[in-house]
């Protein structure tokens, strides 16, 4: 089942996120006793990350029991400015207080970091640093240790470019070329640069998936992914198309603007 959720603007669309994202944790606790979430990156995100690591949506979720994981990543170190986990960490978990404090430029500081991190068992990041195929591939690893084959996200995050992107699964080529691995490091050439990916597999298997779209410049590939044939190889964002969980479309106004019916509705 998908279901749209249209809110004012981008401020409630974080607010909005947020207050999923806790909703999902208290559910997934009360079934499972734990909470695994998989983080997206983006100025929403982090935004509702902000909302999240303070009162009072704070203090409505058992933090002790929730892992984090990652949907997609730059291949950049951890505290690379441009390093999806750096955000999270930033926003949402060292305001938590799980982990330490944030990575120094120093290797040697960083590598001590991200090991307490691990060894605590909560936060699974995928490493950015590292020869990109091989990255994915260990990171494939983790996700079916901890998580099972398909590994199955109590919630996954997701964002929309403009392009439809999503994740790392840009447009011009197959998203589901090496569906298989679960996780890829695609070339992106408009970057000229790799990325780290969940594949369209992995994504299918999330309980609950949430994608978040903001502003006029995402209108045309929301209505395409929502409206339009199914094209994933222009239009990635339709891969979530095949999830087998509850997907979630949440979106301001003004990404909402060129649909048939720009209301809350379940589609």
């Amino acid at each position: 089942m998908s279901q749209l959720v249209v809110v004012a603007g981008e401020a409630e669309l974080a607010r909005a996120l947020a207050e999923h994202v806790a909703e999902a944790a208290r559910e997934a606790i009360a079934a499972r006793g734990r909470f695994d979430l998989a983080l997206a990156g983006g100025s929403t995100p982090k935004a509702a990350y902000e909302l999240l690591a303070a009162a009072p949506l704070r203090d409505t979720v058992d933090w002790a029991k929730v892992r984090f994981f990652f949907g997609d990543e730059r291949c950049v170190p951890p505290d690379d400015p441009q390093s999806n986990y750096k955000m999270a960490r930033d926003a949402l978990l060292a305001p938590l207080g799980i982990g330490a404090e944030p990575v120094e430029a120093e290797p040697v500081e960083a590598e001590l970091v991200e090991a307490e991190l691990v060894e605590a068992g909560r936060v699974f990041r995928m490493r950015g640093e590292d020869d990109p195929p091989g990255a994915a591939r260990a990171y494939a690893a983790e996700l079916v240790q901890r998580l099972g084959d398909p590994p199955a996200f109590d919630l996954l995050l997701l964002g929309m470019g403009p392009d439809g992107h999503t994740a790392s699964l840009f447009p011009g080529s197959d998203p589901f070329a090496g569906d298989a691995a679960l996780v890829r490091a695609p070339y992106v050439a408009k970057f000229a640069a790799c990325r780290l990916t969940l594949t369209p597999r992995a994504i299918a298997a999330a309980r609950k998936v949430a994608v978040a779209a903001a502003g006029a410049a995402k209108a045309e590939a929301l209505r395409d992914a929502l409206e339009g044939p199914y094209d994933p190889q222009r239009r990635p964002i339709q891969v979530v198309r095949r999830t087998d969980g509850t997907l979630t479309w949440l979106v301001d106004r003004a990404a909402a603007a060129l649909l048939g019916a720009p209301a809350s509705r379940t589609v």
